[in-house]
């Protein structure tokens, strides 16, 4: 049996796509004690209020029709933000050159938190590499928490 994010991907490619929109990422994740399940959208230009609007409608009676999910869940769609978590390889490798932050698991030199320059990314390791003031600095994926853009105004 498929996981709810993969049958949920699959059944709002259609919608996604009609709105000019691309999946970003979809989660199944529990929060404050209810389920929660998002669909993350870009779009170039931006997605709109309108675009989400219309993929909730159609992607809702989709799931309804379905019911890939016992008990409730909230469904929620929206953008995937300018500070997105970067998740798949191909996102690693759209991002290069620009600013993101690495959270780790466990300190590293006094802290858990790396803002910088993604320079590298190794698809085979899954290490990500940034620079901060001229020093590069490697992070192996299982010390990673998260990968995130950063917006640096």
């Amino acid at each position: 049996m498929k996981k709810v994010t993969e049958l949920t991907a699959e059944l709002a490619a259609d919608a996604i796509a009609k709105a000019g929109c691309t999946l970003w990422d979809v989660e199944y994740v529990k929060e404050a004690g209810g389920w929660y399940l998002r669909i993350l959208l870009d779009k170039e230009g931006g997605v709109d209020i309108q675009d989400c609007e219309a993929i909730s409608r159609t992607v809702s009676d989709l799931l309804d029709e379905a019911d890939p999910i016992d008990g409730s869940y909230t469904l929620e769609v929206g953008s995937a933000g300018a500070e997105r978590a970067l998740k798949r390889p191909s996102d690693f490798e759209k991002f290069i050159g620009h600013p993101v932050t690495v959270k780790l698991y466990q300190n590293r030199d006094g802290r858990k938190e790396f803002e910088g320059d993604l320079t590298a990314y190794d698809s085979e390791t899954g290490t990500v590499t940034i620079t901060i003031g001229g020093t590069e600095y490697t992070f192996e994926k299982k010390a990673m928490a998260l990968v995130r853009l950063r917006v640096v105004f």
